[in-house]
């Protein structure tokens, strides 16, 4: 439904993106991952139409998408974009936010709307509260709402829930792409939270100075990580040396090394041990490298171990 090619995008002559091309189908979510700078906002906004992409095309339901110089309001109307300065009215309710995008044609379907939107956005006890006495998260959720109200075909989110705190944004998060995926919405969202986009998203793609990195599915891409950005979206970083494990040199993440009880060639000493709940991550070195695995229990500083890879 959604076809993109990006061969080329700069501002004046400072290009920013490069050789981006992807497809998504009708109610698909791709989580666009990548560190701030990168070229995610500057994409959404292509698609979204407020910038003319003059090397390339974009394409939704074969129709060309054009930017703002062949449209008297930038923009689409079938898509909706929430970016990280909230379109919200202070001076007005959550409830009336929400129906600024509604015809006011049927007021009783529209307060059903407004409901069903506050629920979804975790709001119900605010429906009459001002937008101005609101927090920044909250005014987050209120324009993620404003968004949805008239059900858009295509979803642009940009860093979508930056401000909300972690016990809101959990709930927040399984209500908001449970119904997108129940209103056969397609969404994109661009974040730097890998733990949002492997659990919520179809495809990945992740990007690094405005250049693709890796595409495909979570699975696919988690399970290829080959460096070290790329494993640093997802946890501490070992950069194992040629000739301990392989002839090459590896990228493991903390699950993927495990203590031995055989001697291997990885000794290493203890550094520190860090409490992560249901586990401890261990800090350790070996000769120059810093190492870092998961352990059931805490270890003794500066105690001597062997380490071998797990499988993946």
């Amino acid at each position: 439904m959604l076809a993109l090619k990006i061969t080329s995008f700069a501002y004046d002559e400072q290009e920013v993106l490069r050789n981006i091309a992807f497809q998504l189908d009708q109610g698909e979510h791709l989580a666009v991952l990548g560190e701030s700078g990168c070229g995610k906002s500057t994409l959404l906004h292509i698609i979204y139409g407020l910038l003319d992409l003059e090397h390339g095309t974009l394409h939704w339901k074969d129709k060309a998408l054009l930017g703002p110089k062949h449209n008297l309001i930038p923009g689409q109307s079938f898509m909706k974009l929430v970016s990280q300065e909230f379109n919200v009215m202070p001076f007005i309710s959550v409830s009336e936010n929400i129906a600024t995008h509604l015809n006011r044609l049927d007021l009783e379907k529209d307060t059903m709307r407004v409901e069903e939107l506050l629920k979804v956005v975790d709001l119900v006890e605010f429906a009459h509260t001002k937008v101005k006495n609101l927090s920044g998260g909250q005014k987050q959720r209120v324009a993620l709402a404003k968004a949805l109200a008239k059900k858009p075909e295509l979803l642009l989110l940009d860093e979508p829930f930056s401000n909300i705190d972690t016990f809101r944004k959990n709930k927040l998060r399984r209500n908001l792409y449970h119904y997108l995926k129940e209103q056969n919405i397609t969404c994109i969202t661009a974040t730097h939270d890998s733990e949002e986009a492997l659990a919520f998203s179809d495809r990945m793609l992740l990007m690094k100075e405005g250049l693709p990195v890796s595409f495909g599915t979570p699975e696919t891409v988690y399970g290829n990580i080959s460096t070290p950005y790329q494993a640093g979206f997802f946890g501490e970083i070992n950069e194992i040396p040629a000739g301990i494990f392989s002839s090459e040199a590896l990228v493991l993440l903390p699950h993927q090394l495990s203590i031995s009880e055989e001697k291997t060639k990885l000794t290493a000493k203890v550094i520190q041990s860090y409490f992560k709940g249901s586990h401890y991550l261990i800090h350790a070195r070996h000769e120059e490298v810093e190492l870092y695995f998961n352990h059931p229990t805490q270890l003794i500083k500066a105690q001597n171990i062997f380490l071998d890879r797990l499988p993946n």
